[in-house]
């Protein structure tokens, strides 16, 4: 009812519109003009095509759980095959969309066939993608004592799901294609609030439990059989533009995970810092310096207040005090 009132035209409602298109319109103009004309909105890369190749991808590269693959084992080549055309056509399409927005940037043009290259690279690296994705699945089923198989992990945890698209995002952003990538990435983190930047180096075997609020920078690089527990951060000590940054600092922002480390719920892990092989980081821990191979690191104790002291902090928290 309230669309079919909003449309009733009325003079009233065509001044408010008429208004409304101005202002947009001078908005547009000013963008444009600061910008000198760079990067035309026509050539950006589409997140609803990357969408479609990120499902036929998935569907390649695990036929029968992602793809709806039923037929024999004979037919699931020819199934994989279909699904590769169609999602490196799209993909094709929206990488060369993404070097044309980019040539605005560039001295001297690119390579006609550089979408072409970017993409048979691309196509060359899914068999490694595929047996990464199968060490983090795995390394899912041995770390959760609540998964009861690797098929129930690969689809319904949203870490393997978030996963799965940062290991066919980096091999994009690595060959070239960073907008790209970097939807893929958000494809993910609109759908499981796991949010890892594509540039993100990350060894075999991880594992994101439970996952929600996880954000990974960049420059990080995180080693073999790592797990990270829900709200981890590995960040950078600020944005560029708000601080004085060496050529260092902003190449290489973000920590360094080492093999064989647990970072419990919460913890937040700023700047370029190492956290030694096998180490364990617990929940709600700031760390700003590096942390020898073999640590525990750990926030105090909580305390257990009684009487006196329990009755202080109740009438603190509930404003009695004033």
């Amino acid at each position: 009812m309230a669309h079919a009132l909003f449309s009733l035209s009325s003079p009233s409602r065509d001044e408010d519109v008429n208004r409304a298109v101005a202002a947009l319109r001078s908005a547009r103009a000013a963008w444009r003009q600061d910008r000198a004309g760079r990067h035309s909105g026509a050539l950006f890369p589409e997140q609803s095509h990357v969408a479609v190749a990120v499902e036929l991808l998935s569907g390649a590269l695990f036929p029968r759980r992602l793809g709806g693959f039923k037929g024999t084992d004979l037919r699931e080549d020819a199934f994989v095959s279909g699904n590769l055309h169609r999602a490196l056509t799209v993909l094709h399409q929206q990488v060369s969309r993404e070097l044309a927005y980019w040539q605005a940037e560039a001295e001297e043009a690119f390579d006609p066939d550089q979408p072409a290259t970017i993409v048979r690279l691309f196509a060359a690296a899914l068999g490694e993608v595929r047996a990464l994705v199968d060490s983090d699945v795995r390394a899912a089923f041995l770390g959760d004592p609540a998964a009861r198989s690797v098929d129930e992990i690969l689809i319904s945890y949203p870490g393997a799901l978030a996963v799965l698209h940062h290991r066919l995002a980096h091999e994009l952003y690595k060959l070239g294609a960073p907008i790209v990538a970097r939807i893929i990435s958000e494809l993910a983190n609109g759908r499981t609030g796991i949010d890892i930047h594509p540039g993100a180096t990350i060894g075999p075997s991880f594992f994101i439990d439970h996952g929600t609020g996880v954000v990974i920078g960049e420059t990080a690089i995180i080693g073999a059989r790592v797990q990270l527990y829900q709200h981890v951060t590995l960040g950078a000590h600020s944005p560029l533009g708000k601080a004085r940054v060496s050529a260092c600092n902003r190449f290489a922002r973000h920590p360094i995970i080492e093999d064989d480390v647990v970072i419990y719920a919460g913890a937040t892990i700023l700047g370029r810092i190492t956290i030694g092989r096998g180490s364990m980081i617990s929940g709600n821990v700031w760390l700003l310096d590096d942390v020898p191979p073999g640590s525990i690191v750990a926030q105090p104790k909580a305390d257990v207040l009684h009487d006196a002291a329990a009755e202080q902090l109740h009438d603190t928290l509930l404003g009695n005090d004033r």
